[in-house]
């Protein structure tokens, strides 16, 4: 019973960061303020010569693509007053490629959620004084496990961005036929989201799940420190 306890608080230690780092990029997936600020940072109306406005029902789309049951885009706008078809074959085959790992962060996000919640509920039912700092002390060490692993992400990020976004890459895609994640410079995805775009993205992400374990670890730890002060008077 003890080696089961053990193993279900680690288990929930585990699970927190990748809660918190899933619930983070999801958010950036689904956030249409996130793909604006870029377009209008990195001047994508005028490289692209498509308005703001039709960029934005560009970026809806995708949104809207990766939540769907749709397995191909199709995506269209206007541009120079004429309707015009946004992706190519290749940047079709790859956004759908993308899709499918989102779907796979989706995935951990709802199983990560699902255990954190069940193995919390298990333990405030208890209603006893070690279960809740059982629970407690859980939550403060997966969020300093958390800080730290973003910690590290993002010190390689700072010192060589351009070759882990490559790595990452590589290995994301490598159960994917063909290398279609390869930019071709005429692509408009590539046009979109230059490099400036995804090293901004991470940063959002690292910010979201710093701020989040940040709050949760706080909460957990001001408990215990309470919880002790208390016993030692």
């Amino acid at each position: 019973m003890r080696i089961l306890i053990i193993t279900a608080k680690w288990l929930f230690i585990l699970c927190l960061p990748i809660l918190l780092m899933s619930a983070s990029l999801s958010w950036a997936v689904n956030s249409l303020w996130l793909y604006t600020y870029g377009y209008e940072k990195y001047n994508v109306s005028q490289t692209t010569g498509i308005a703001e406005v039709e960029l934005e029902k560009a970026a809806t789309g995708l949104i809207s693509y990766f939540n769907s049951d749709e397995e191909y885009i199709s995506l269209s706008v206007i541009k120079d007053g004429e309707p015009f078809e946004l992706f190519t074959n290749h940047e079709i085959i790859h956004l759908w490629e993308v899709k499918i790992l989102f779907q796979l962060v989706y995935y951990l996000l709802g199983g990560s959620l699902a255990f954190v919640i069940i193995y919390s509920l298990v333990m405030l039912l208890r209603r006893r004084g070690s279960s809740w700092r059982i629970l407690t002390s859980g939550v403060l060490t997966g969020s300093i496990l958390t800080l730290g692993l973003v910690g590290a992400l993002a010190l390689g990020a700072v010192v060589a961005f351009g070759p882990l976004f490559w790595w990452f890459h590589e290995i994301a895609f490598v159960f994917f036929e063909g290398r279609y994640w390869i930019p071709d410079q005429s692509w408009h995805l590539h046009i979109m989201f230059p490099g400036g775009f995804w090293y901004d993205a991470a940063l959002f992400c690292a910010l979201a799940t710093v701020g989040l374990a940040i709050i949760l670890g706080g909460v957990a730890g001001g408990y215990l420190w309470a919880t002790r002060r208390r016993a030692a008077s």
